[in-house]
């Protein structure tokens, strides 16, 4: 059976994480930067440990106030140092619980940033070699990060959003336009098949997009998170693809 890995960022406040990590297979937990805290961490911790679920970090710039979204303009080196200081207190969270890291994928903007931008991206790899140079990296599918990535010997894992519109780029729309968010589930339980199923996204204004994914995300903290992750996965196991981390 063919397998594609479903992950999603928890511990940002959604009011159904711990159901959601249920029905995901890589689950991303918020590392107290952006939202979250020592609670949220070890309950995401405990959950992915009991169903199975690889848990990875999921880091940010430090702008809580704006739940990490906006972009910022960091010097390398801060970038560094603030992502070892959030990988390193989820490990010793996560070393506690009993649960090894599998993962890291950064959250909002410096996800965004990073992906094409080659000092910001350096910061990143360098953390996470840091922190765990097993460490697998989730990046934007067909952005330069995989690449830079497998450069410095991290493993690395192309991911693609069920959630998310598409530019014509290949690049996520920005969160300020409109249709960014893909509220409907049904809408995205559609993007989410055609992604496993054909490697292929429809952009924002109608044009295929090749997109080689390795796993697809959905964003915990939307209303209909739970319902998406579990009919989801529901339709990729009818298709025949296995739901498991890579």
């Amino acid at each position: 059976m063919r397998g594609i890995d479903l992950n999603a960022d928890v511990g940002e406040g959604g009011a159904h994480d711990l159901a959601l990590i249920g029905c995901i297979s890589s689950a991303n937990i918020a590392c107290g930067w952006h939202a979250g805290d020592g609670a949220t961490m070890r309950a995401a911790l405990r959950a992915c440990r009991d169903h199975g679920v690889a848990a990875g970090a999921h880091p940010s710039f430090p702008d809580r106030a704006n739940f990490g979204r906006l972009p910022w303009v960091r010097e390398a080196l801060a970038v560094e140092a603030d992502l070892i200081a959030q990988i390193g207190g989820l490990q010793a969270l996560a070393a506690r619980e009993g649960v090894a890291l599998r993962h890291v994928k950064p959250h909002g903007a410096l996800y965004n940033q990073a992906a094409f931008d080659p000092h910001l991206a350096q910061a990143l790899i360098q953390a996470v070699q840091v922190c765990d140079p097993h460490l697998t990296l989730l990046a934007l599918a067909g952005s330069p990060l995989l690449d830079w990535a497998r450069a410095a010997g991290l493993r690395v894992r192309a991911e693609a959003f069920v959630d998310r519109a598409y530019q014509a780029d290949g690049r996520l729309v920005p969160r300020s336009e409109p249709g960014a968010v893909l509220h409907d589930p049904a809408v995205a339980i559609a993007q989410g098949l055609r992604l496993a199923q054909s490697q292929t996204v429809m952009s924002q204004v109608g044009t295929p997009i090749d997109v080689r994914a390795e796993s697809l995300c959905l964003h915990g903290d939307g209303a209909t998170a739970l319902t998406l992750a579990q009919t989801l996965s529901g339709a990729l196991r009818d298709a025949g693809i296995e739901v498991r981390a890579g």
